[in-house]
């Protein structure tokens, strides 16, 4: 019989995970998006990284498949802040969602 082998979890901060958020948080977001919906209670579908909205780029846009939705994703490793909320507003409004 095998016994797997354990390891141990050590907390470390975000940054020192990614170092870049759109080089490095959100590919990985993107890859595993499935554990974010399952999380979150809503099938995602990628539509697209870093995506064009006028002269902005939307971290990750999703589809919910279940009722054709777009889905925009603004990553942040940081506190939540005015800048990102007039990001997303922006992002909305360009995308006509």
């Amino acid at each position: 019989m095998n016994i797997p082998e354990l390891g141990r979890l050590e907390e470390i901060s975000l940054r020192k995970a990614w170092s870049h958020k759109a080089h490095s948080f959100t590919p990985w977001l993107a890859q595993h998006l499935d554990k974010l919906a399952e999380h979150i209670g809503i099938p995602l579908e990628l539509e697209g990284q870093e995506v064009a909205v006028e002269t902005f780029f939307a971290d990750i846009l999703a589809r919910n498949p279940q009722d054709d939705s777009l889905v925009l994703i603004e990553n942040q490793l940081e506190n939540t802040d005015h800048t990102h909320l007039g990001q997303i507003m922006t992002y909305l409004a360009g995308l006509e969602v």
